[in-house]
């Protein structure tokens, strides 16, 4: 079957459209309402259509709400390199300024979150406050991987080391129509969910969106960068930089049953957090809680964003 065109992302609805440049690049962008900004950054299978649920129901709240393609994602450009954490919180900050404003609410899921817990760090001067559903902050992910062998290490050596293999996570992602899309969103969701027909469209967008020409090997370099990286100087020095606590207000909303990125790992952010941090554990969410309790998120995130 012929692969989707990257402009079939641009999926119709309350919502407009657009473009801009930001950090060398081209990112595609999705806005609904008006009022203080808040960008939202998506995560892994996905792309900026997870976010449906915060779109109409921050913009009813009185917010400007914006969700972007991530770089290699959707209709954003896919450049050949660029995939690290340094980069992508560049991407996130040049985002802000583009839009026309100085700062920005920050809200990430999965790399999305590891993308927002950076920028804080690193652009502290973009971020109004960050909101990261399944993602715990980056040095508390690498400090489980390597404690916690039974336990993060385990979940994370399930899918991410695949990753790293060449060219094979490609084919087996593309296979079938992205049928291995739907397996993970499937396999890292709470029960619930999986049986609604919201989660039978969610997977279908995802399965298309992966079979973009250049999204899943841009996806996979995500996760290439993230593991070889413990081991070159970039890494270290990343390490450093984002070691000291973020200043901005922190809200974590995270799944009780996320088999991805576990809840204990995610209870280990508060140490690079400061004293306006809160967290929500959610019960019998798996790792996407913005779409297996969408209400449930709004009011969390509305609550926080006015507070």
């Amino acid at each position: 079957m012929r692969a989707p065109d990257p402009s079939s992302v641009r999926i119709p609805g309350p919502w407009t459209h657009s473009e801009v440049s930001a950090n060398g690049i081209r990112q595609h962008v999705v806005e609904c309402g008006q009022g203080p900004l808040v960008v939202l950054l998506h995560g892994f299978p996905e792309f900026w259509w997870t976010w449906r649920h915060q779109l109409v129901g921050l913009a009813e709240r009185g917010f400007r709400a914006v969700a972007v393609d991530l770089r290699g994602y959707g209709d954003s450009d896919k450049p050949p390199r660029g995939y690290d954490l340094w980069t992508l919180a560049g991407d996130a900050a040049g985002l802000i300024g583009a839009l026309g404003e100085t700062r920005a609410h920050v809200v990430g899921h999965d790399w999305g979150g590891l993308i927002g817990w950076t920028t804080a760090t690193l652009h502290p001067r973009r971020v109004r406050s960050l909101t990261v559903l399944g993602a715990p902050h980056p040095m508390a992910v690498r400090s489980a991987f390597v404690r916690d062998l039974r336990g993060q290490g385990r979940a994370t050596s399930s899918y991410a080391l695949a990753f790293q293999v060449p060219r094979w996570p490609e084919r087996a992602l593309r296979r079938d129509e992205g049928a291995r899309v739907e397996a993970i969103l499937r396999g890292w969701s709470g029960p619930d969910w999986v049986r609604t027909d919201d989660f039978a469209e969610a997977a279908a967008r995802c399965r298309s969106a992966i079979r973009v020409p250049g999204v899943v090997h841009c996806a996979m370099e995500y996760y290439r960068w993230a593991l070889r990286s413990q081991f070159r100087g970039d890494g270290r020095r990343f390490a450093a930089a984002v070691s000291r606590p973020v200043d901005a207000p922190v809200l974590q909303i995270h799944g009780e049953r996320d088999p991805c990125l576990l809840p204990s790992t995610a209870a280990l952010s508060g140490r690079w957090a400061g004293a306006g941090y809160r967290a929500e554990l959610l019960a019998g969410v798996g790792h996407f809680p913005h779409q297996e309790r969408p209400d449930v998120v709004n009011g969390l995130l509305a609550g926080f964003l006015t507070s």
